[in-house]
């Protein structure tokens, strides 16, 4: 191990996860106990990475969230036949969340499971993504209807890949970083609100490390709670309207979910004692990061989603809100009483 790299592991009930952190991409082949690795990648990161990735042992998929589909799956599944990858190959997953959560999926399904690891190269995908063992593709417009929870043997985080990520997903990404301090970290809030988005951009080394702690707060969640029972619930703030957004408005992901924090803190307001003034620290945090914090969209479409949602139970649906800056909670609402406050808002 490099001087440099700083490895955490985390416990499940029937595996490990190993997370190699500030690695550099060239030394992940090293780190892998298999007798072949085929990578997995999309064509944006291979158009900018091309020479580090072996003939003959990468598949490259369509870029984008409208790309991870069953029909993604199935074209790779024939590139894998033809590759005459068997039971011994190994898979790694190399690009943002659409990539992770494709490869994933990919490698737990052909020939009934392979292993896997990824190497995580936006934030939403080192912070978020990649971790936990969510794998799956979207069903239509329907997000992550079909899929599997089974954890990487491995994450790769080589932080130079941000030196050429766009602007937008920094943006993106950092909704799910203040996502993890309105939930789980007031601390790690007022932190975020004493620097800016300029600051990380040019410093990955504090770039880095406030993404070894977002990894780690979510990790220490779904060790504890792998098939989102409990406490796990909690990283779904902002999500359940936010989906719907992203859905219907094409946003990226941060900030249809940033857009879907604010309804979450408003509802809060009226179902958990959160107070208006908190309600405007979290909006001011969210745009001193370049996040929208209103979108004008159709609120029947969005319901008509939002009912679809996986966390319904019944005529009920888990839904996460604020007690305070730092502390998520998931309470069960009556689709009746919930369709009435979000028409109201």
């Amino acid at each position: 191990m490099t001087k440099e790299t700083v490895l955490s592991t985390y416990q499940f009930s029937n595996c490990k996860v190993q997370c190699f952190f500030d690695i550099p991409f060239g030394e992940v082949s090293s780190r892998i106990d298999a007798k072949r690795i085929i990578y997995v990648t999309d064509e944006n990161v291979f158009k900018k990475y091309a020479d580090r990735f072996p003939l003959g042992q990468t598949i490259i998929m369509p870029e984008g969230e409208e790309h991870k589909n069953i029909e993604t799956v199935m074209k790779a599944i024939g590139e894998l036949h033809q590759m005459d990858a068997g039971r011994e190959s190994f898979i790694v997953g190399v690009g943002g969340g659409v990539v992770t959560d494709i490869s994933g999926f990919l490698a737990s399904i052909y020939l009934r499971g392979i292993r896997f690891a990824f190497a995580p190269t936006s934030i939403l995908a080192m912070v978020d993504a990649s971790v936990g063992g969510k794998n799956g593709v979207n069903a239509g417009i329907i997000k992550n209807q079909i899929g599997i929870i089974r954890q990487p043997e491995s994450l790769f985080y080589d932080f130079q890949f941000l030196s050429t990520l766009p602007e937008i997903e920094w943006v993106s990404g950092f909704a799910e970083i203040i996502k993890h301090a309105c939930i789980k970290d007031a601390a790690m809030f007022q932190y975020l609100l004493n620097n800016n988005i300029e600051d990380f951009r040019k410093d990955i080394a504090a770039t880095g490390a406030l993404i070894r702690k977002n990894a780690g707060i979510k990790f220490d969640v779904v060790c504890g709670d792998e098939t989102e029972s409990g406490d796990r619930r909690l990283l779904n703030f902002g999500h359940t309207i936010g989906h719907a957004i992203e859905n219907i408005l094409k946003l990226p992901h941060g900030f249809a979910v940033s857009v879907g924090m604010v309804y979450a803190c408003r509802i809060s307001e009226k179902l958990a004692g959160f107070s208006s003034e908190k309600t405007d620290a979290v909006m001011e945090l969210l745009k001193k990061y370049h996040l929208p914090v209103a979108a004008e969209f159709d609120k029947e479409a969005a319901w008509n989603l939002l009912i679809h949602d996986k966390k319904k139970s019944g005529d009920h649906l888990h839904f996460i809100l604020l007690e305070d800056i730092g502390k998520g909670i998931s309470q069960k609402i009556s689709l009746a009483n919930l369709k009435q406050i979000f028409f109201e808002l």
